[in-house]
C-alpha cells in the first residue's frame, strides 16, 4: 500500500512477507533492525523467528587460530574469514582456551579451568556448571548436543577420578543442574573393565578429536580404539534421544590416522593406509554403509609444483609438493572444496578433483592453526538459562 506521497513502505507489506525478508537477512542486519521500530524488534524476537533464522544459516567450519592472532575464526566459502567472539582478545597464550563443541549456534569452551556456553552473534556468554564428583581429577566435556523429545540443550562429560577404574559418565542440562543418566546398551551386564575402557575411549584429549552429530546420535573416532572391546575399527555412538552407547564398525581399509568429520550432513572418516600421512582416503556413511569417495594425495595435488608457502624464519620460498610432510585433518568447506591442515600448523583449501586453490590465512601470515570439526551456524536465539 502506498502512502500519501504515493511510495510504499515495507510496514505496508503483510506480515507473512516481512517475514520471509527479514528471516532472510544477516544476523548483524537483524540487530540494526531491531533498532529501527519496536514492531521489527518485536518481530524479530520470537522463538520461531529466531529458529527459522537460524536453520537458514550455512554451516561453516571453524578454524583455531591459537591466539595468534585470534582465537576462533569462522571460514566462510568465498575465502572470508570471520572473527568469533567473545574470547578472542582477552586470552595471553592459546593454551588458557579450548572450544569443546557447537550445537544449535552456540560454543562450548573452556578458559582458565572453567567452562562457558556462547554465542557469538549476540555476544553472550554464561558459565556452565560441573558435575559434582567426589575426588575427581577433572571434569571433560565429550559431547554437546540438543535433546529433541524435551528440547533442551545437553552436556556429555566424563570425569576422571584418582582410581583408574572409576571414571563416570554425566549428562547436565543446560540452564539448570538436573542430572540426566546415561546407558550403555551395549555392555549388558558392563563389566567394571569394559566401563572402563569405553570412558577411556571417551576421553576428548589434545589427541582426539571431537564428537560428529550424524541422524540425532554422536560419534567418536577413539584416539587408541585397539583397546576397545578387542577391535581396532570401532566407532563409538551415543544416541542422543534414548542417551545410550553402541559400537559401528569403520572402514577395515583404513589403518593410520582415523578420524571423523561431517561431509554436508553426511557421516565421513577419513585415513592413511601408509605410515607417511602424505596421501588420504576419504569415506563417507550412507545407511550405515562405507563407500569409498575419493583420494587426496599431495604429490598427485594438480599445478602444486607451481604455487609456493613462505617461511617466515627462513624468508624464503619453497615448493608446497616438498613443503608438506604430512597431512593432519580435513574438514568439507562446501560440495566441492576442501580445508586442509598439514604440517601441525598449515592449513590449505584445494577441490575434491585435487586441485591447490590457496594457502589459508589469518591476518597477513600463515599463523600455527588446527581444523577441530566444529562447525557452526550462526544464531540470534538467547542462551537457555533458568
Amino acid at each position: 500500500m502506498p502512502d500519501r506521497r504515493g511510495t510504499a513502505r515495507l510496514e505496508d507489506l503483510p506480515d507473512d512477507i516481512i517475514h520471509k525478508i527479514l528471516v532472510r537477512l544477516p544476523s548483524k542486519d537483524i540487530g540494526r533492525c531491531r533498532a529501527v521500530s519496536t514492531s521489527w524488534c518485536t518481530a524479530t524476537s520470537t522463538p520461531k523467528f529466531m529458529l527459522d533464522h537460524h536453520q537458514l544459516q550455512p554451516s561453516l567450519p571453524i578454524i583455531d587460530g591459537r591466539g595468534l592472532p585470534t582465537s576462533f575464526v569462522l571460514f566462510h566459502s568465498a575465502g572470508t574469514k570471520q572473527q568469533l567472539w567473545p574470547f578472542s582478545r582477552c586470552t595471553k597464550h592459546h593454551s588458557e582456551i579450548s572450544l569443546h563443541g557447537t550445537c544449535g549456534g552456540f560454543l562450548l569452551i573452556s578458559w582458565l579451568h572453567q567452562f562457558y556456553i556462547c554465542n557469538p552473534v549476540i555476544h553472550t556468554h554464561a558459565l556452565l556448571p560441573q558435575p559434582h564428583v567426589e575426588h575427581a581429577l577433572y571434569n571433560t566435556i565429550i559431547g554437546f548436543y540438543q535433546h529433541l523429545p524435551s528440547q533442551e540443550y545437553r552436556v556429555l562429560w566424563v570425569s576422571e577420578p584418582w582410581h583408574p577404574y572409576k571414571s563416570s559418565l554425566h549428562v547436565l542440562t543446560v540452564g539448570s543442574m538436573r542430572h540426566i543418566s546415561v546407558r550403555m546398551q551395549t555392555l549388558s551386564p558392563p563389566s567394571m573393565e569394559q566401563e572402563h575402557q569405553l570412558l577411556k575411549g571417551l576421553r576428548s584429549k589434545s589427541c582426539c578429536p571431537p564428537s560428529v552429530l550424524h541422524r540425532g546420535s554422536l560419534h567418536w573416532c577413539p584416539y587408541d580404539a585397539n583397546e576397545i572391546g578387542g577391535h581396532n575399527t570401532d566407532i563409538i555412538v551415543f544416541d542422543t534421544d534414548a542417551e545410550s552407547f553402541r559400537w559401528i564398525r569403520s572402514p577395515t581399509q583404513l589403518c593410520h590416522h582415523r578420524k571423523l568429520f561431517d561431509m554436508n550432513g553426511t557421516l565421513a572418516l577419513w585415513g592413511s593406509l601408509t605410515p607417511s600421512l602424505t596421501a588420504m582416503d576419504v569415506w563417507a556413511m550412507q545407511d550405515y554403509v562405507w563407500s569409498f569417495k575419493y583420494r587426496i594425495d599431495v604429490s598427485t595435488l594438480e599445478v602444486s609444483r607451481q604455487l609456493y608457502s613462505t617461511s617466515c624464519k627462513k624468508k624464503k620460498r619453497t615448493p608446497l609438493d616438498s613443503t608438506v610432510q604430512w597431512l593432519n585433518d580435513m574438514v568439507v568447506l562446501n560440495d566441492c572444496e576442501l580445508l586442509i591442515m598439514f604440517n601441525s600448523k598449515h592449513v590449505m583449501r584445494c577441490d575434491i578433483d585435487g586441485n591447490f586453490l590457496e594457502m589459508v590465512n589469518i591476518g597477513k601470515r600463515q599463523y600455527c592453526m588446527m581444523l577441530n570439526h566444529c562447525r557452526l551456524k550462526e544464531s540470534i536465539i538467547p542462551i537457555p538459562s533458568n
